[in-house]
């Protein structure tokens, strides 16, 4: 109980600049992750939806396309699954039987899209070696795919004869989705350009 507590300016302020070190290092890293995913989002259509997408995913993404494309495409699926299931409760309400076709045939497009992004994901995992260019070349093939299926989606929704809530309601969702594909194949393009 005699000894007495002794407070070492020396240590101390070793310990503290060691913490600023690591901060300031925590710091540095998580602006270069972020500056990566805004100036990869340059090379797409929608910068400012890739931006806000894929920012929050900065420090998985850190400074590698492969992954940046590969986040995308699986924000693009988790979009696209929201939107059709959103559409399968929509159909189930009261809406003109033209409105319930569109619906219908809308959710089969978007279980394409989603067949698609799905292959396209597990192609992206066995990106390698002699391999590449043909896995690459599905994956461009299936993300194209999914952008077709996407705005052919749409097309449902077009005439004066369809409600305006679900129209503007569903069109917003899909357009969201159309964007989202676009700008992750706009980043498989661009990780294919650095690669090949």
């Amino acid at each position: 109980m005699g000894e007495s507590f002794k407070f070492n300016h020396h240590h101390f302020l070793t310990s503290l600049l060691v913490i600023i070190a690591m901060l300031k290092s925590v710091h540095t890293t998580t602006t270069t992750n972020t500056e990566f995913v805004k100036s990869s989002c340059t090379f797409t259509t929608y910068p400012r939806l890739c931006f806000s997408s894929l920012s929050t995913h900065a420090s998985l993404i850190q400074t590698s396309p492969k992954i940046m494309a590969h986040a995308a495409l699986n924000i693009t699926l988790a979009s696209a699954k929201a939107t059709s299931a959103m559409m399968v409760r929509l159909s189930n309400n009261r809406l003109k039987p033209r409105e319930v076709s569109a619906m219908r045939d809308c959710v089969e497009e978007l279980g394409d899209t989603l067949e698609e992004l799905r292959k396209s994901i597990g192609e992206m995992c066995r990106l390698s070696g002699s391999n590449y260019e043909v896995y690459m070349s599905d994956i461009q093939t299936w993300v194209s795919a999914a952008l077709t299926d996407v705005n052919t989606c749409t097309e449902g929704f077009e005439g004066d004869d369809m409600d305006g809530k679900v129209k503007v309601l569903v069109r917003r969702r899909i357009l969201v989705i159309a964007h989202l594909t676009s700008n992750a194949l706009a980043l498989i393009n661009h990780f294919a350009s650095i690669h090949g």
